[in-house]
């Protein structure tokens, strides 16, 4: 049986389905052309406006640098028109349909969040921060005798602490994109604003923490009493120096004054020894509890302050609500933004010293206090007496609204960046806050990264030979080991005393020997810290292998060596670090010393492996 002719095998409707066909697949065609060039369109929008805006906030960081507040809120305003541009393009119909599509759809939606991102951070970030920066007056924030007027910034609190969490949320959504999928095209500039914003986010999250901690910290709320210690790097405690000098400073509405005035020594022996942590009282013995000198023998500046704080109390009978620390070093950059001090003969004969300047300024203040006091001043009450002198003229002329505003913020900022200005609050919850940054001297917690090493050093010769001391750190990486990474911490010391030392300088600066060490010598015991969960597999000095004393802090491992140099010697002590989890960049603290931080931390290197 025949089966009936099929419908399109008539020519007639056969020619009109092919014309059909023709048409919608025309249609079809032309509608995906002109979609590719819409989309195409729209990413050049974003691209484009996107750059702008990144040309934008490099142009506001140098108006915000210069103080050039009315460039730089026009400059924001520019700023976030260019990130609503591109907002706009990206949450196109077209384009959100495209971010649906199999296979490039991901490159879409990528784009779109980073407009979206970079808008909220312009507009949720930027410019409130722009327009409160406007509204402030950094002039107005230098001490002066008629205290400082901190109400804008504590006004300015809640605005910076929204901008810091928008822009923290930014960078979340941001780092939750998986670029593995993307086009290089697209992962590229993901991976680019992610490195920004990760820096922008903590530079912000820093200003809303200290637009908050300040104006309580300065006596806003009710007058505050800082134990201030001043380090003698001249005699090398891990945190930076012996503290020698001690004095209350006090601060009421902004006003800054120095009270009772101290030195470590005379607050003489803790009978009995304050209770200590197991694990640092095995490290640097029962010491750190049971005389002031030795409080920071611990590189862990939380457990030296509030170890301080208890004998200051329990000596004095006085209260304070934190400690403050900071060496000769931080004095010279006050100096720098307050000019010369003039040493007042008047009140003591310890200033007749012939050898010593009448005027401090911050390019002498350093030698005179580590060194040339010792050469003038036999007497320790005395050098004591002007050490304290000293501090209370520059104090002096710091509450008294001398200082240049730019100059005094970029010099105490270039202190903390060198761990030379720390500080510790007995308040639990500012404490909190102190804590995730480099002022609160932490050994760990947040402010310490995952793959930090650690070099310390503390006077093992008793005396003040540290002036003459010389030092580099440098970070050696080396091929890893059975999956893991491993660092030599290369510690090069030098004494660089005169040959005749021992007669040319005093014996209290030499030590005279009375702790075993020969007179010109000095030694240093050096603690080497490494990343948590890490070992010390070898100590060598010079090439050879020696004996090290090794510890626990807090999950890091901790090794002890004690170098010793007579004048004019030099030695390269090696600890090789192995088991380390962390695969991040390695980065090294160290001891400040009277050399610039950036002489001691020389750049890592990296082993060739094969």
């Amino acid at each position: 049986m025949s089966q009936p002719p099929s419908k399109v095998a008539d020519p007639t409707k056969r020619k009109r389905l092919l014309r059909k066909a023709v048409l919608w697949g025309t249609l079809v065609i032309t509608v995906l052309l002109l979609g590719s060039v819409w989309l195409a369109y729209r990413a050049t929008t974003i691209v484009s406006s996107l750059e702008s805006a990144s040309d934008l906030v490099a142009q506001l960081r140098k108006q915000v640098a210069a103080n050039d507040k009315q460039s730089a809120v026009l400059t924001a305003n520019k700023l976030q028109n260019s990130t609503i541009d591109a907002r706009d393009a990206s949450e196109d119909p077209i384009w959100t349909f495209a971010s649906t599509l199999p296979g490039l759809g991901p490159n879409f939606s990528a784009l779109a969040e980073l407009a979206r991102s970079a808008d909220d951070i312009a507009s949720l970030g930027i410019l409130p921060l722009v327009n409160v920066y406007d509204s402030l007056d950094w002039e107005a924030f230098v001490p002066s005798e008629d205290g400082t007027n901190l109400e804008p910034l504590r006004s300015a609190a809640p605005v910076v602490g929204n901008a810091a969490y928008a822009v923290s949320a930014s960078t979340e959504r941001l780092e939750s994109i998986d670029t593995s999928t993307l086009l290089p095209e697209v992962a590229q500039p993901l991976t680019s604003a992610r490195e920004e914003l990760r820096s922008v986010s903590g530079t912000i999250e820093t200003a809303a923490d200290a637009s908050e901690l300040l104006p309580a910290l300065l006596g806003t709320e009710g007058q505050r009493s800082y134990l201030l210690m001043i380090q003698n790097s001249a005699e090398s405690r891990a945190s930076g120096g012996i503290p020698g000098a001690l004095a209350i400073l006090t601060v009421n509405q902004g006003r800054l004054s120095l009270g009772a005035q101290s030195s470590a020594g005379d607050l003489g022996v803790m009978d009995p020894v304050l209770p200590l942590d197991p694990e640092q009282r095995q490290i640097y013995s029962a010491r750190l509890g049971k005389y002031m000198q030795d409080v920071n023998l611990t590189p862990d500046f939380p457990t030296a302050a509030s170890t301080a704080q208890a004998m200051w109390e329990e000596k004095t009978g006085q209260k304070v609500q934190g400690v403050v620390s900071i060496d000769p070093v931080v004095l010279s950059y006050i100096l720098r933004a307050t000019g010369p001090v003039s040493v007042d003969t008047s009140k003591s004969d310890v200033f007749l010293a012939p050898g010593l300047p009448s005027q401090l300024t911050g390019n002498n203040v350093v030698k005179t206090l580590l060194s040339d006091v010792y050469q003038e001043i036999a007497q320790p009450k005395l050098q004591d007496a002007y050490f304290a002198g000293v501090a209370r003229e520059i104090f002096v002329a710091l509450s008294g609204g001398k200082a240049d505003a730019k100059g005094l913020i970029r010099g105490l900022t270039q202190g903390v960046e060198e761990r030379r200005v720390l500080m510790w609050s007995a308040d639990p919850n500012e404490q909190s806050k102190i804590r995730k940054y480099k002022i609160s001297g932490s050994i760990t917690g947040p402010s310490v990264s995952g793959a930090e090493f650690g070099v310390y050093f503390n006077d093992g010769t008793g005396a003040k030979m540290d002036y003459y001391v010389k030092r580099s750190v440098q970070l050696t990486k080396q091929c890893s080991k059975n999956g893991y990474e491993q660092v030599i911490v290369r510690v090069v010391s030098t004494n660089t005393a005169p040959p005749d030392a021992a007669h040319s300088l005093p014996a209290y600066v030499t030590g005279g020997g009375h702790f075993g060490v020969s007179p010109g010598s000095v030694q240093t015991n050096v603690v080497a810290y490494g990343p948590a969960q890490s070992v010390i597999e070898t100590t060598n000095e010079d090439g050879q292998r020696v004996a090290f004393s090794p510890h626990f802090h807090d999950n890091r491992p901790v090794g002890v060596y004690a170098v010793t140099l007579a004048p004019g010697e030099s030695k390269i002590l090696e600890f090789t670090f192995g088991k380390i989890v962390q695969h991040t960049e390695p980065n090294v603290a160290v001891t400040p010393s009277v050399q610039p931080v950036k002489d001691v931390t020389l750049a890592t290197e990296s082993a060739a492996c094969s």
